[in-house]
This record gives C-alpha cells, structure tokens and sequence, in this order.
C-alpha cells in the first residue's frame, strides 16, 4: 500500500498541520508514505524528507508532471488529497494514468465550488472521489444536503497530540486576566469582532487582550485597534511557532469566525486548560458543549462575549468544572493517535 499524502503549501494553518500530523505518526507495515506540497514555514516539521516531493505554488503543469512521475516511479495506490485544488490534479492524473489509484480527500475548508455550483461540486467528487474523510459531522451533513453519496463520506475528527498540549491547571491571577485569539489574520477569523468584545471591556481592569497569528489582515486589525484606542488594552504578538504555550498563557480564548468547519484550536485549547468561548458555527458544538466543555454564543452579539468572560473571571468553580470536562473529552474523543489510527482503517479498506 503506498499513498501519496498531498496538500497546497506547507503554511501554517489547520489542513497544513493535519498532514504534518499524518506525516510523522502514520506508520504500518503494509504502508509506504509519500508526501507532496508546496514549502513553507512547516517544512521543518517534515520528518521523512526522503519521501518528501517539493511542489511550485502555481505552476500547475510542473506539478501535474511532478506528480505523475512519482505515482509511477512509486507504485502509489491511494491519491489523499486535502484541498479541492489538489482533488483536481488527482482527477487529471488518474485518467491520464495507465495505472489505477484511489482517490481519499479530506475536507477542511468551505470551498467556492459548493458555494456557488453546488451540483457541479457534488457531481464531481461523486464521479472521482472514493472516500471523502469530514473532520466533523455538521460537514459531513452538509455535503449529504448538497447531494453528495453518503456512503462515500466518513467523518474523522482532528486530533490532538496529548503529549505536547499537556494539561496543566489555571493559576487563580485575581488581578490580571488574560483573553487570547489564536487565528491567522485574514477576514474570515474575524478579528473585527473580537476588538469590539475587547473594547466593550475598555474601563474593565485587569483583563488583556492578545492577538496570536499572522496574515494578510495585519495591518488592518493594527489600525483598528488605534482607532478604537485600545492600543493598551490589545496586544498583537505576531506569529507563534509553539501555539501550546500562547494557548497555556491565557486564560482564556475565544474563537469569533465567520465559517468554521471544525477549527483545530478549539480541541487544543480544551486538552491544554484554557476554556474556549466561541461562536456557534460549523461543527463546533461537536467539541464545545454549552457550559460543560466551554461557552457557545448562538449569534455576535459583543455583550453576550462580555458576559461570558466576566462569568469565568468571577466564577472559579464553573471555570475549574468546564476546564476538566474539556480535557476529558479530548482525551476520548479528539487524540492524535485516534485520529491517525481511523485515517489508517481508510487506507487499508480503499488500498
């Protein structure tokens, strides 16, 4: 069994680090692992670089020959594809293939396809596609809506590595609390919102703000938070190589996307400690039960965010109860290893 495991760019983000993750810990003696994206800064996180395959970021015709050569130099047996771009170079190689391959793909992201061609979308993976992993059961439902075959869809949920998002207990800091966002800066994340939570706190004492990530919308939410006047209540801190320590650091995140699917930092912020306060989108709910596991706001509504936050700096044994209910629930639900071992049992049932 050798699979081509693919993915765009080696950026830092949730599919990246889920084939990262794939990269290091799959391991079988039935299974060859080959791996295929673009650089990026998590190019260092590659283990077996000798199996590794560099791809360009656009020049498409360089990579489709890249590809091919080694689906035949390699024997591959199983394309898994983790962006629709990548779904359609799998799709192009395989009829130009003499030789057979499955076609996996696991899906991150809410594509402009299905927004906008929703039968052309699900025409295509039900005609290519062998199985089409959803890393929640809200997207897997949501792609059965759009007319994709049910039988072809298997959720399997993001994983956690427990031993470096280890647990540790909140130090009860009365004169100083600290509210994180951990989301790379583009307009989806939303960080307009999150100024306006942290402005509505402006005469509030003691509580920070902190900004984590990186992208495009930098110097937007930089100059918002000057015109808000909050450039003592609101820190940026740039990019973070080590997310587990900004996530310990806090005591708490919220997560204010516009669309999610199933956002890694909401499992790593419950295995690590740090309650999550986050707006009720995608598959979300899956992970946060409503003051069990953390705090879900139905709409972006600034005052309901702000009550939140108050209720975990005031109340210590609701803080202390979600905390532990959130770490256990990752334990038996979202681990590394149930994750790669599930994504394993696909390999070998489409090999």
């Amino acid at each position: 069994m050798n699979v081509l495991l693919m993915t765009d760019k080696l950026i830092t983000g949730g599919a990246e680090m889920y084939f990262c993750k794939l990269e290091n810990e799959l391991q079988h003696d039935e299974l060859t692992l080959f791996t295929a994206a673009a650089t990026g800064d998590l190019k260092t996180r590659i283990k077996n670089k000798y199996q590794f395959l560099e791809l360009t970021r656009q020049n498409h015709i360089i990579n489709l020959l890249k590809l091919k050569r080694i689906i035949k130099e390699k024997d591959i047996t199983i394309l898994h594809a983790n962006s629709l771009r990548l779904v359609l170079y799998a799709v192009l190689l395989k009829r130009t293939s003499k030789k057979p391959f499955k076609i996996l793909y696991t899906k991150h992201n809410v594509t402009i396809l299905e927004q906008k061609y929703r039968k052309m979308f699900a025409g295509l993976l039900n005609r290519n596609v062998d199985k089409i992993i959803t890393v929640s059961d809200f997207e897997k439902h949501s792609l059965v809506r759009l007319g994709v075959f049910e039988d072809k869809i298997k959720t399997i949920y993001n994983g956690v590595d427990l031993k470096q998002f280890t647990f540790s207990e909140k130090i009860n800091r009365e004169n100083r609390c600290k509210v994180g966002i951990l989301a790379r800066l583009s307009e989806e994340k939303n960080h307009q919102f999150f100024l306006e939570v942290a402005h509505s706190m402006r005469t509030v004492p003691n509580v920070e703000f902190y900004i984590a990530g990186e992208g495009p919308e930098e110097k937007r939410i930089s100059d918002h938070i000057h015109r808000l006047g909050l450039t003592e209540k609101v820190k940026m801190i740039g990019h973070v190589s080590q997310p587990e320590t900004f996530i310990r650091e806090m005591d708490m995140l919220l997560l204010t996307s516009k669309r999610e699917v199933f956002p890694m930092v909401i499992i790593e912020a419950m295995a690590i400690g740090t309650p999550i306060i986050s707006i009720d989108k995608g598959g979300i709910k899956e992970a946060i039960q409503d003051s069990q596991t953390g705090f879900l706001v139905e709409g972006y509504i600034v005052q309901e965010f702000a009550k939140k936050i108050s209720t975990f700096i005031s109340q210590q044994d609701i803080k202390n109860k979600v905390i532990l209910s959130a770490r256990k629930k990752v334990e038996q639900e979202f681990s590394l290893e149930k994750m790669v071992n599930h994504t394993l049992r696909e390999y070998r049932a489409n090999a």
